[in-house]
């Protein structure tokens, strides 16, 4: 721009001065198109030059964005990183709290059990004086009071005692009481029905060889009391307790051939049938 403004000038010099001829100014013309061309040149160079310079420019400024929003999302995912372990620390940090109150629960529990115990320890101790010292004054009103004769019971009242125990469901009463009822009256009336009685208890309980020997005393030594047919028939039935088919059978036939016409001889005909 500044060498045509020069020649320019240098021409309108020349016209003014009239000293230029046909063939300068040919020339000087000549020179304004090269310079002209030249100067096109030069434009058309700046404008690739700025063009390049803008592209390269906005490709600069993409790849920066570029890198500024990696960087942008890798920070996001660092904080992201950094939160999640705060929470993972914190969650350590309670469940930390937490071993170390369930680490103290036991010895607390242990404590407590501890004092629990002592305190029914305690009471214990305080009950069991107090037993101690009811005993002791029972003791000493029972040595202070003479004791009383014992009531006499008749032959027939020890003797329903005997068979009331037995039929309310306690054998070794029935025993006790029926035992010294034989002792104390053993030609007594109902001296019969007492072995019978004490041959059932003895039997209640599976106590066949007792049984056996109670029953038999009935059938040998009272042969014309009632009670005979039954201590038969429980005899027989005592054997069959303990395994013996051999004298379960032959007591059962005596007693149909002794006693034919008895409930129990019809009961003895049914086991007898049982044992075939």
């Amino acid at each position: 721009m500044r060498f045509q403004r020069q020649a320019i000038a240098a021409i309108f010099i020349l016209i003014l001065g009239g000293c230029a001829s046909k063939s300068d100014f040919e020339v000087m013309r000549h020179d304004m198109d090269e310079l002209k061309n030249r100067h096109l040149a030069l434009e058309k160079e700046f404008e690739g030059f700025k063009s390049e310079t803008i592209e390269g420019t906005e490709r600069a400024l993409k790849e920066e964005r570029k890198q500024l929003e990696s960087i942008r999302k890798g920070a996001a995912g660092l904080q992201a990183a950094l939160d999640g372990a705060r929470v993972d620390m914190q969650a350590l940090a309670g469940k930390a709290d937490t071993a170390m109150q369930t680490a103290k629960k036991p010895e607390e529990d242990l404590s407590l059990l501890k004092e629990e115990m002592d305190r029914r320890l305690t009471a214990l101790e305080g009950m069991t004086d107090r037993l101690e010292k009811n005993l002791g004054d029972f003791q000493n009103k029972i040595t202070a009071t003479p004791p009383t004769a014992p009531v006499e019971l008749s032959p027939e009242a020890l003797y329903q005692q005997g068979l009331e125990a037995f039929k309310g469901g306690n054998p070794q009463k029935a025993q006790e009481l029926l035992t010294k009822f034989l002792a104390q009256y053993p030609n007594h009336a109902l001296a019969a029905n007492a072995h019978y009685w004490l041959g059932e208890a003895y039997y209640s309980e599976k106590n066949y060889d007792l049984a056996i020997l109670e029953f038999d005393k009935v059938i040998r030594n009272y042969p014309g009391k009632e009670k005979v047919p039954a201590a038969m028939l429980k005899q027989a039935m005592s054997f069959k307790g303990l395994g013996d088919v051999k004298n379960t059978g032959y007591l059962l036939k005596k007693l149909v051939k002794s006693y034919p016409r008895s409930e129990e001889a019809r009961q003895a005909k049914a086991q007898l049938k049982k044992l075939k």
